[in-house]
């Protein structure tokens, strides 16, 4: 996000009117098939065609990937620290106090017995959105969680993990069954249906849209009131937009950690309320 920050003069010194003066917000925002390095140059990213499908690497795809890294090297770090001493330190500390937070104070409230199956997807999810999100506030960096297609995909497999741990428990036809509510008239029975089908839709809509508005909308503002130091063309807004532009930021880094929070708590309440269905 900083990265956005300073290529907003090379940007803005190439519009000519007002109207392209807002353009070069969604450029830093949107994904694009190359890495802005400025002013060390831009690394072009190699474009793949399959099957007249468009699978070129782009900047969001880089970062998840090195999201991932992160994770891994992390995740053996304190896998081989634990088989030296059983006392966490640094990075390991830090891990378990999260794995534990995430186990405690959200899988066993929502989920109640069996959450053991679902924790490692919520730890998965928890660790890969938080770690995306803090990217994005690193330098030259771009935040995955602010694309629409990583949202929708990961809430899609949070909404098949829902539906595949409510069959599990209660059986094909004993799931579906259980989503119509107990003594309603036998005529609403197929508008009920419709409507808690539609109902099971809308919970990854919901979950895919909240993650991905919450991590652009803080980007867009904090580049907006830096563009304003620029549009305006006068001194005296410079501090006004720089200490708005830092107190977001600082933000940002709350709400980071928050929107991994509430993605996995809501994934892992509506997995409890599929897995333990109302009888």
């Amino acid at each position: 996000m900083l990265s956005d920050s300073t290529t907003v003069v090379d940007t803005l010194q190439t519009s000519h009117t007002g109207s392209q003066d807002t353009g070069w917000i969604m450029h830093h925002i949107l994904d694009s098939k190359e890495l802005d390095l400025t002013p060390f140059g831009i690394i072009h990213l190699p474009e793949i065609h399959l099957f007249g499908f468009d699978i070129s690497i782009t900047k969001h795809v880089v970062f998840m990937w090195i999201a991932a890294l992160i994770l891994i090297i992390t995740f053996i770090k304190v896998s081989n620290s634990y088989k030296k001493s059983l006392v966490p330190k640094g990075i390991t500390n830090l891990v378990e106090v999260l794995i534990i937070f995430v186990r405690d104070e959200i899988a066993k409230p929502t989920i109640g017995s069996g959450y053991d199956k679902f924790l490692p997807y919520l730890l998965t999810v928890f660790f890969f959105i938080l770690t995306c999100n803090f990217l994005g506030l690193l330098p030259y960096a771009a935040t995955s969680t602010s694309n629409i297609a990583v949202t929708a995909t990961l809430a899609g497999i949070s909404f098949l993990v829902i539906q595949i741990g409510g069959i599990m428990k209660n059986g094909l036809i004993g799931y579906f069954k259980g989503l119509i509510p107990h003594g309603i008239p036998w005529w609403l029975t197929p508008i009920m249906f419709l409507v808690e089908i539609l109902g099971l839709f809308t919970k990854p809509f919901a979950l895919a849209i909240r993650l991905f508005a919450n991590m652009t909308a803080g980007h867009i503002v904090i580049l907006a009131l830096l563009g304003l130091i620029f549009i305006l063309r006068t001194y005296f807004v410079v501090p006004v937009s720089i200490a708005f532009a830092l107190f977001i930021y600082l933000l940002e880094v709350l709400v980071a950690l928050i929107q991994a929070y509430i993605f996995t708590m809501l994934s892992s309440l509506f997995i409890g309320m599929a897995y333990h269905q109302e009888h």
